[in-house]
């Protein structure tokens, strides 16, 4: 689907969607229960239907139902599928395609050694080039064989059950990979340790997994070098409401940065959520910021400057904090975010040429993206764009168009149904022009 998007202004008030992010840790948790859960606020995103169907595989009941609830039966002791308190545990075979989500890959890869399974993992898209080395090799030396001949590029496979012991993970590689030993690590029979090399970036996201895990019952100690995680826990089912995500949240509040008048709603001011970091760069950027209780509103303030920003802990929001910059007057300056090139794209090259062919100067390096905004902080616009086969990127141009001269055609919009499948309903909503084209 090629979407083109006229220039203008959104105007009215959004919800901001249910986090992905703290949707896949509920389920995870739910499904590795005794018992029933309920969560509320599953979107229909793809990356959901990629865990919520890993968790099936796995023996999870996990039952949609009407808006945005699911009910999850878990896996846990007495549902007859895995037995942890047995020496060994019932053998079970599954292929989990991930499809294209990161997050369900590396969350779930260990959380299957953990209970004994025979795992395929599938996936599609760039997710088959997104490495997994450092996790993989901790598994390997604790008991899990990878298959074929240790390949840890999808496809592939594992057996063997994982055991406990210390594992070493780089802090700047993927927060995940520790996301997802602390949801395996507690269902072993002895204790664990995980050890952070080196600064953890992303740790807002480590923190909403902490948080989600101890909601459902599970004990787990930071100390200065990472983790320490007990053996022989059980998770507890739990009723779950998912909170409204800052990092979709993000594109509606920089398209008022940029001069829509919008407020976005549902967005706690106590989340852990690390893109919440989003309205404080906004406020940096000159925008007037206003927030009544779980409501924000963002005015433009006059015009735009220029920041720097560090990325290292927000990477999932620095497209769209670009378009601000490419809408500034001066060069902003995006740090440490090196890891934007092995995303569902390289987002860093991504964006430089998505705004470049917009009308912004755009240079990018190895872990710098560097944006000199258009003179008077407006866009040339008329050209065409790739999405990059990513919802991000997609996104971030529909909102950049709004601030063109003329109109923007994006190819390649349907992207945005990974996480996001109603962006393009809700923009039309508050007022923009989103014309489906189809030329090809």
């Amino acid at each position: 689907m090629d979407i083109r998007i006229y220039p203008g202004k959104l105007k009215g008030t959004v919800k901001a969607p249910p986090s992905k992010s703290v949707a896949h840790r509920a389920l995870i948790c739910a499904s590795l229960a005794e018992g029933r859960s309920v969560i509320r606020g599953i979107s229909g995103s793809r990356d959901m239907d990629a865990t919520i169907g890993c968790m099936r595989a796995l023996g999870a009941d996990i039952r949609r139902e009407e808006g945005d609830i699911a009910v999850v039966e878990g896996i846990g002791p007495g549902s007859g599928i895995f037995h942890p308190e047995e020496e060994k545990m019932a053998q079970k075979t599954a292929t989990l395609d991930c499809i294209e989500s990161g997050s369900t890959l590396r969350f779930l890869l260990p959380v299957a050694a953990a209970l004994g399974a025979e795992v395929s993992f599938e996936g599609r898209g760039k997710l088959p080039e997104r490495p997994m080395t450092p996790l993989a090799d901790e598994m390997k030396k604790k008991g899990v064989e990878f298959l074929p001949e240790g390949r840890d590029r999808l496809p592939f496979s594992i057996r063997g059950r994982l055991h406990p012991g210390v594992f070493e993970i780089p802090g700047n590689v993927s927060s995940q990979y520790i996301s997802g030993l602390l949801f395996a690590l507690p269902l072993l029979k002895g204790s664990s340790e995980i050890r952070v090399k080196g600064r953890l970036e992303s740790a807002g996201y480590v923190a909403l997994t902490l948080q989600m895990i101890r909601d459902f019952g599970v004990e787990i100690e930071e100390n200065e070098a990472g983790f320490l995680i007990a053996g022989d826990q059980r998770y507890l089912a739990r009723d779950v409401g998912v909170e409204s995500d800052y990092s979709q949240a993000a594109f509606w509040l920089t398209a008022a940065a940029c001069g829509s008048d919008l407020s976005v709603t549902g967005l706690r001011e106590d989340s852990s959520q690390g893109d919440r970091e989003a309205v404080d760069i906004l406020r940096r950027f000159g925008a007037a910021v206003e927030r009544d209780g779980t409501d924000i509103t963002v005015r433009k303030n006059g015009p735009l400057r220029p920041v720097d920003v560090d990325g290292g802990d927000i990477p999932d929001i620095i497209p769209i904090l670009s378009v601000a910059a490419a809408c500034a007057e001066g060069t902003s300056i995006f740090s440490d975010v090196s890891r934007l090139r092995i995303k569902e794209c390289d987002r860093l090259s991504a964006m430089a040429d998505c705004l470049g062919r917009l009308g912004a100067a755009v240079k990018e390096s190895r872990d710098t993206l560097t944006v000199t905004g258009a003179a008077g902080g407006t866009l040339k616009g008329g050209c065409e764009v790739s999405g990059y086969n990513d919802h991000r990127i997609v996104m971030s141009m529909a909102i950049a168009a709004l601030s063109c001269e003329e109109p923007v055609l994006i190819r390649g919009a349907e992207a945005v149904a990974k996480s996001y499948p109603d962006f393009f309903r809700e923009f039309r909503r508050l007022g923009g022009r989103a014309d489906v084209v189809t030329d090809r």
